[in-house]
């Protein structure tokens, strides 16, 4: 294809939300006019769901539920008044804390004021907030200093509060957990507050809870006399959330702008609510998703974001769309194995990292480029007419000619700026594309039984490790004795590797590692 041609391609496939200057260019997809028309029809029915959910249809047939993140930027739009209600009290409580707190209104027992906050949560109610925290933040002018624990790695938690030695005291901690039964969060906020308990601290005193409404959680906040409690949702998932206080309260406290936020996501939904494909660049995002994978995940998307500030966002996205196509069921009960694999890292790093595969390698993937107009930072020359800022432009540009150029797909999203309003349509706009294109491929976007059946799992292991211990005795045993005297015989692998894991923390103890035997720790707790 010529220049010309090139330009008059991109002309013709560039999309555009002009509220918040961002564009969608498409140009670099490999498909040919009018091959996208048999996916006409398939278009207009997903048009037609995404309406019936924002208007408060079961959106969630598995579980009985509507489902309404569109609603937080834009409460007109929830289908009762009460939900409206309860989305504009909500946004007005987090600011209202957050003032307060930063006020010194809201403060800790044995500090002047709060200055940083610790989030603790996982999936959704971490990976959102931190990419937003990430995006959005600066130490040196963010009200609060923001840390975040979001796994149950023992070591991993130690390390961020080695990191907080000597400031918990003038530190909040914000606990987000829909059930309040999650186990990695639960895990989080036991060890947590049990190093607020070692440092002389009230746990409670310092705690605020994000919860369903006569959860768990919200069952301890109030017998414990939390802080503050805000509510999540069920028709809000946690992929989803956000925009909702699992995201806004972490950003209040920070000191971002959460209106901002809701204003550019509010704003992305007005455009992408369109049913025309010229002037909607979710559905022209996820009509590319099909054209890119044959409809079946065939190849992965690569996010690659020219700009330090969106180093998270691909990580994000890897749950918000991932979490939402991976399905082994369509809508109708068929087997079809439905994803869309999501990776990425930042330019320019991927040059020295994967970029040689993307060119050369295997074709599997399709990218997505997201394009930063202003550079930000120092204006100097670091050659003769040409910045820091010039040289990460041409990088991105030159990788997506170099692409193009070996037959490689890519589309690149252009944002003016990174900023408040711009990650909030960023956000928005993926929302968007992965319920059109669940509807292209007829499957359930919004439930996650294979996260559940994982949980299950984890729950049965943790189950049979309690009778391992219990198994265990003086005399050396084999995992094959220890399993068959733990009542599960055929699971002799599952209680070799607990035994391991046990003698590796103490818990048990290596009787004789050529023979393969176990026995029972020396001293509780105790190393032998």
């Amino acid at each position: 294809m010529t220049p010309t041609e090139l330009w008059q391609r991109y002309q013709k496939y560039l999309s555009r939300i002009p509220a918040l200057g961002l564009t969608l260019d498409v140009s670099r997809m490999g498909f040919a006019p009018g091959s996208l028309d048999g996916l006409d029809l398939a278009m207009v029915t997903a048009f037609q769901q995404m309406d019936e959910l924002e208007k408060g249809a079961i959106a969630n047939p598995d579980e009985q539920r509507m489902v309404g993140h569109y609603w937080l930027r834009n409460p007109d739009l929830a289908p009762t008044p009460a939900i409206a209600a309860e989305i504009r009290k909500t946004v007005a409580d987090v600011k209202a804390f957050a003032a307060d707190v930063h006020g010194g209104r809201v403060r800790p027992p044995s500090a002047p004021r709060y200055t940083g906050v610790l989030c603790i949560g996982i999936g959704g109610s971490a990976l959102g907030p931190m990419f937003v925290a990430d995006a959005l933040g600066d130490p040196a002018t963010d009200k609060m200093r923001i840390d975040f624990i979001d796994n149950t790695d023992p070591d991993g938690i130690a390390r961020t509060l080695r990191r907080l030695a000597g400031r918990l005291p003038e530190t909040l901690c914000v606990v987000a957990s829909k059930s309040g039964g999650t186990p990695e969060t639960r895990n989080g906020m036991l060890l947590v507050a049990d190093a607020y308990r070692a440092a002389g601290l009230h746990f409670p005193t310092h705690a605020v809870a994000i919860t369903m409404p006569g959860s768990k959680m919200d069952q301890i906040a109030t017998a414990e006399g939390w802080l503050a409690r805000f509510p999540m949702y069920d028709w809000v998932g946690g992929r989803t959330s956000e925009l909702s206080a699992v995201g806004l309260l972490p950003a209040a406290l920070q000191g971002l702008d959460v209106d901002g936020l809701l204003a550019g996501a509010a704003a992305c939904d007005d455009a992408t609510r369109a049913h025309d494909l010229k002037t909607n660049p979710a559905a022209v995002m996820a009509l590319m998703w099909h054209h890119a994978t044959g409809g079946k995940g065939k190849k992965d998307m690569v996010v690659l974001p020219y700009k330090d500030r969106l180093l998270l966002f691909s990580r994000y996205l890897q749950q918000l769309v991932m979490e939402s196509i991976g399905k082994q069921l369509d809508l109708k009960g068929n087997r079809v194995e439905q994803g869309l694999t999501v990776y990425g890292n930042k330019g320019s790093t991927d040059q020295h990292a994967y970029v040689q595969q993307l060119r050369e390698g295997v074709p599997n993937f399709f990218a997505v480029f997201v394009r930063v107009l202003e550079d930000g930072g120092s204006p100097l020359e670091v050659e003769p007419g040409a910045t820091a800022g010039d040289f990460l432009h041409g990088f991105l540009l030159g990788t997506r000619s170099a692409l193009y150029e070996n037959g490689r797909e890519s589309m690149t999203i252009t944002i003016p700026r990174v900023d408040a309003r711009t990650v909030g349509g960023l956000i928005a706009l993926f929302e968007r594309a992965v319920g059109l294109y669940a509807s292209l491929v007829g499957i359930n976007a919004y439930h996650q039984p294979g996260v559940e059946a994982g949980k299950k799992a984890a729950a049965s292991v943790l189950a049979l490790q309690g009778k391992v211990l219990a198994a265990l005795s003086d005399a050396p045993q084999t995992a094959e004795q220890v399993a068959a005297a733990a009542g599960a015989p055929d699971a002799v692998e599952s209680v070799f590797l607990l035994l391991e894991h046990l003698a590796a923390n103490g818990r048990a103890r290596v009787a004789d590692e050529a023979k393969g035997t176990f026995s029972r720790a020396a001293a509780a707790g105790g190393v032998p």
